[in-house]
């Protein structure tokens, strides 16, 4: 209970109107017991420091606990008015007044609420006390106790005496009724923000796919009733300077106040956010500290402490902080969206979700919030819902270019690029020079093969902002990828002299370095004939295992050699311009390229259709389907001649070198030498290993898009004995991953069924736990989620999928590791992982030859050159039983899953087959294949879609020869860039 002397304080401090004390008080009153009454007398103080906000925030808590208390009716209504919101005062007042007709107690306040709702309905402006409303309409009053009531109307406030606040967007003096607005960018961004920033925006960027965030928030510091009005006005002085951006004025005015009273909380609070605006967040932390030490109360404080350590990267402090801020303002929409943004920066998607969630239930046009619960709605996999967010707060301002922004990210994540467009159009007509929509649509461009339209968009975000690293990043790697190499080393070496502040900038800029080695090798073999251009048998292990691993090029400069620069290539004369015609024979190519292509496109979210990969993968089936006729043939002629060579002798010739031709175990000539006698065997047809075949696909994969390491596993360094494993996240923390999660449930029915027969798991050191135990094993049946076979198992562990052997009788091979790691607090990466280790290695390249072997055989037997379907049946088996190791094998750093298909194409066109039908929608090949435990069931997996669509054609054949239509390196690329022209 409030003692006699908190009241007699209280009301004294009413009748000398220092407003701020008195909330002192009643926060202290509130913390003993949560009174309606003086809930509503918080409310009434706060409204006569104009914080409107805060009044609505304690109208709203006093409605909860009493919907017919009419003060807090009158008090929410006069502080909607205040800013600005008119028709939503007029609903408050009459749903008020709705309530104090039936059940009238305060004949006072019923006859207030009908005069404002009077003046309300007649359109007149209505504002509470220091704007233009006559007091006596607003005589709201203060109850200090039962015995003692101050009337407002009865009051008279000097008009020397000023208060000034920072409240929501206001500056206010009271001695006059102008209202400054001002708007304080947050200083959570980064010094290199790259989201937009303009008057009046409250949105914050999100860090998706490395994107910096911007929040911007209200500063808040209630102004007590001070010791003078000399103190008040240096008070006044110095917020107007954080709020006008002047933050070393703003700074030496809080230092004077101060240097009298070192534990002013206001003042703190003033210079904290000053220097937090600074970037220097340690000093902003140390101020916010010393006032909650001085005054724990200090909602404020508690709030700016925890935006400066989000800034900081303190996640979870910030959330300590945030969360204590909302003990003092328990439906605070403000901090609930604060706390929103830092849960969703910190990965913890179900919290950020109910933060924002309880935020826009509060504050139903909070467009911020809106955008960032659709970031959070969509980070877990909630996409319906997210869309609704987003255009929810593009619905509430149509002007709101980061809700634009953030909805087109969405779009493109789920690879919906004609909507995805649509939004950055939007975005650039309400401002032209908002960079990160360059960026957004430069990035779209690149990934559906628009190298050089998405060049032009990256020059334009270029242009507004010179040291965009990820602009520079992506311009450099799309000249690259199109042969301009003189800009692409250009680019590639003003992002290695950038200054960054970020992991993720950095990692780009160790990627620069790998990338401008590869643009310089492909720059030298740009005139030498494409079988020539090698990374797999040219570029050393070490550089290639950096590379795919994103590791700092330190080492790897000091024990790597480095390729010769640009001028160098241009003096021996391996690098020309040369215009790049379009004869007759490359035209036919071309076209037939495209169409082939086009059957490598998954229909599913996260997939963008990829023109450049489509006349790739068209080249390169076209290409494997003309050498590998000649093998056939080869294989024809030997049979017909009786020299059938022995399966034995052929297993141990193909096998000869392990990777293949230029393994990382030859030298660099050996290479060269061995390259060149593959080329030989195409042209006669001998000799051509499945290796052979995979690594024309392989080779245009590299050439498509140089970003993507693509490289055999086993060519890496010499720590291949370890094992490089592939790593494919269903789940991620909370973020399910749009392109793989659709495979969880059958992933983790797959895992709870190994672990049910094999009665055991291996953890992260590779040792067996025990699972026998009949109550792990029930429980085991009944898990629905990967967190729940995590609890059973009591530590991170996988199991291992099986593959039945072909090449070995009644052997398993290891197929995919389904793997459960806890990610500290906020949930588990759930993911495949493929271990290339060389026992691995060895067991699946002896199956890939069995395979291969198996297709040569049905092909050139009785069937040989037919074409009648049925006759084929056998040879079709063959491909797909070939395509279900090479997906389990997995030997590629990445890009396993296109290069498998290509070859399918490729094969199926060498027998005179043609695919002609799409991949169904939901369907991913390399996960049918990874999922099953034999060829067999592959086969009877994709056999119901993939067989109606294969039709006989021969047509191929007229097709002029890709390696000799398209002979050097260069030209491959020209061809690769040509429909864009």
């Amino acid at each position: 209970m409030a003692s006699a002397s908190e009241r007699l304080e209280l009301a004294k401090l009413c009748s000398t109107r220092n407003w701020s004390k008195a909330i002192r008080v009643l926060d202290s009153l509130l913390a003993q017991s949560s009174s309606v009454q003086d809930i509503c007398n918080r409310a009434f103080c706060y409204s006569q420091l104009e914080l409107h906000k805060h009044v609505i925030k304690d109208c709203d808590r006093a409605l909860q606990l009493d919907p017919k208390a009419l003060q807090a009716y009158i008090l929410k209504g006069n502080a909607l008015s205040a800013l600005g919101r008119k028709e939503d005062a007029l609903l408050v007042w009459e749903e008020g007044y709705g309530n104090a007709v039936h059940e009238s107690t305060d004949l006072k306040q019923l006859l207030e609420l009908e005069e404002l709702l009077a003046v309300a309905k007649q359109s007149e402006p209505v504002v509470c006390e220091d704007h233009a409303m006559d007091a006596s309409t607003c005589d709201t009053k203060v109850v200090v106790s039962e015995n003692h009531v101050l009337d407002s109307s009865n009051t008279n406030m000097s008009t020397t005496e000023k208060k000034v606040v920072v409240c929501e967007d206001h500056v206010i003096d009271s001695s006059s009724t102008t209202t400054l607005t001002s708007e304080i960018g947050s200083f959570i961004q980064s010094k290199s923000d790259n989201m937009h920033e303009k008057p009046n925006d409250t949105a914050e960027t999100c860090s998706r796919s490395n994107e910096t965030i911007k929040i911007n928030r209200k500063l808040f510091v209630g102004l007590p009733k001070t010791k003078s009005i000399s103190l008040d006005f240096r008070l006044s002085r110095g917020i107007a300077q954080v709020n006008e951006g002047n933050y070393d004025q703003a700074i030496s005015i809080f230092d004077q106040i101060l240097r009298e009273n070192p534990t002013y909380p206001e003042a703190l609070i003033g210079r904290g956010t000053a220097y937090a605006f600074q970037r220097e967040l340690d000093a902003a932390i140390a101020d916010f500290t010393k006032a909650i030490q001085t005054n724990q109360s200090a909602g404020e404080a508690w709030k700016r402490r925890g935006q400066a350590r989000a800034a900081m990267g303190e996640f979870v402090e910030a959330i300590e902080d945030l969360t204590k801020a909302l003990e003092f303002e328990p439906n605070s929409s403000d901090i609930l969206h604060e706390r929103g943004i830092v849960n969703f920066k910190f990965k913890d998607f179900d919290a950020a979700v109910a933060d924002l969630s309880a935020c826009v239930k509060h504050d139903k046009k909070n467009k911020s919030a809106y955008t960032y619960l659709g970031l959070a709605l969509s980070a877990s996999g909630e996409y319906h819902k997210a869309e609704e967010a987003h255009l929810k707060s593009i619905q509430l301002d149509q002007n709101f270019v980061d809700g634009w922004a953030h909805l087109a990210q969405f779009y493109q994540d789920l690879a919906n690029s004609e909507k995805a467009l649509h939004c950055l159009k939007k975005v650039l007509l309400v401002d032209e020079r908002f960079a990160k929509a360059y960026h957004l649509r430069g990035l779209l461009y690149h990934g559906m093969g628009q190298h050089r339209i998405a060049i032009k968009e990256l020059s334009l975000g270029l242009s507004i902002e010179s040291t965009n690293i990820e602009c520079l990043y992506l311009r450099a790697s799309c000249y690259h990828a199109i042969g301009e190499y003189g800009n692409a080393v250009k680019d590639y070496d003003a992002v290695l002299d950038l200054e960054l502040d970020s992991m993720d900038k950095f990692v780009l800029q160790c990627l620069a370095f790998y990338q401008k080695e590869i643009a310089l090798y492909t720059a030298s073999k740009a005139n030498s004939e494409f079988c020539w251009f090698d990374i797999d048998g040219d570029i050393d292990p070490l550089f290639k295992e950096y590379w795919c691993k994103r590791l700092h090029p330190k080492y790897v400069c000091e024990r790597v050699f480095r390729q010769p620069p640009l001028r160098e290539s241009l003096k021996r004369g391996r690098l020309k311009k040369q215009e790049f015609v379009v004869t007759k024979h490359r035209q036919t190519l071309l076209q037939a390229a495209d169409f082939i292509g086009q059957k490598i496109q998954y229909n599913c979210p996260g997939f963008l259709p990829n023109r450049r990969q489509y006349r790739m993968a068209g080249l390169a089936a076209i290409e494997i389907a003309q050498k590998v006729a000649k093998t056939w043939r080869f294989h024809r002629n030997a049979n017909r001649n009786g020299k059938k060579v022995r399966k034995r002798e052929k297993l141990s010739m193909l096998s000869q070198n392990r990777g293949g031709a230029c393994s990382s175990t030859s030298s660099s000539s050996e290479a060269s030498t061995l390259y060149g006698l593959n080329e030989d065997r195409y042209a006669s047809g001998r000799l051509l290993s499945w290796h052979d075949i995979y690594s024309i696909a392989v080779k245009w994969r590299q050439i498509s898009e140089p970003c993507d390491p693509v490289v055999w596993v086993n060519k890496l360094s010499e720590e291949f004995n370890s094992g490089f494993g592939s790593h494919t996240p269903m789940l991620l923390g909370q973020a399910k991953v749009v392109r793989y999660f659709p495979n969880y449930q059958r992933t983790l029915d797959i895992a709870k069924t190994i672990m049910r027969v094999t009665k055991y798991v291996n953890n992260a050191e590779d040792h067996t736990v025990d699972l026998s135990d009949a109550g792990k094993l029930q429980k085991i049946i009944h898990a629905g989620s990967c967190s729940d076979l995590y609890d059973i198992v009591g530590e991170n562990f996988w199991v291992a999928t099986t593959c039945d052997s072909t090449a070995f009788e009644g052997k398993y091979l290891e197929g995919t590791r389904i793997t459960v790691q806890k990610m500290d607090k906020r949930g588990f990466d759930f993911a495949i992982r493929t271990p290339c280790t060389p026992s691995r290695w060895e067991e699946y390249y002896a199956e890939m030859t069995v395979a291969w072997e198996a297709l040569c055989d049905a092909y050139c037997g009785e069937v040989c050159c037919s074409n009648d379907l049925s006759m084929l049946e056998k040879v079709r088996d063959a491909i797909v039983r070939m395509t279900y190791y090479w997906y389990n094998f997995m030997p590629l750093s990445r890009g396993s899953a296109a290069v498998g298909y290509v070859v399918l194409l490729g094969l199926f066109l060498a027998a005179n087959m043609e695919v002609t039908g799409n991949i169904p929608q939901g369907i991913q090949v390399d996960w049918e294949a990874i999922m099953s435990s034999s060829p067999d069931a592959f086969l009877d997996s994709i056999k119901p879609w993939l067989y109606p669509s294969v039709r006989i054609n021969t047509g191929w054949k007229d097709y002029p020869d890709v390696a000799s239509t398209f002979t050097t390196t260069g030209s491959v690329v020209a061809a690769l860039s040509s429909y864009e022209v």
